[in-house]
């Protein structure tokens, strides 16, 4: 993976055991409302605040991958967050997107496969209470 884990938020509890962010999203049901541990790439994080960022197993696009946001806005993680490696840990939660939350986060780059023509578009999303980010080594630069 790279370097150490740079802590953001809450210290997260280092007895539960990560589950894979396909799982999740392919049976959000059994982990509603549950808190839980997932482990994956960061694909991409929001470019003005740090206020979200998409937790998927692949950096590839079009694989499942899941938003997380920060519980009551207490922390953020940084802008340049996308290609690092994370441990989340936080509550799922299953909801649909207004076509105007859709719009704002497409604007800061999330992308939503099931969007639906009205603009909605259904969500299964990570309330994290705490993120382990770690970066690997920067590329060398000429």
């Amino acid at each position: 993976m790279g370097g150490a884990a740079t802590l953001y938020g809450a210290p997260l509890d280092s007895k539960q055991g990560a589950i894979a962010v396909a799982e999740v999203i392919a049976n959000p049901e059994p982990h509603k409302g549950k808190t839980v541990t997932l482990q994956g790439h960061v694909r991409k994080a929001c470019t003005r605040k740090g206020c979200w960022m998409e937790l998927a197993d692949s950096l590839a696009d079009g694989k499942p991958g899941c938003r997380v946001t920060f519980k009551d806005y207490g922390f953020f993680v940084p802008l340049d967050s996308a290609g690092a490696t994370a441990r989340v840990q936080g509550v799922v939660e299953i909801d649909t997107l207004s076509a105007a939350a859709v719009r704002h986060y497409e604007e800061e780059g999330a992308v939503f496969v099931g969007k639906k023509p009205d603009g909605t578009a259904p969500e299964v999303r990570l309330v994290a209470t705490g993120v382990e980010l770690t970066r690997s080594k920067p590329a060398a630069t000429n």
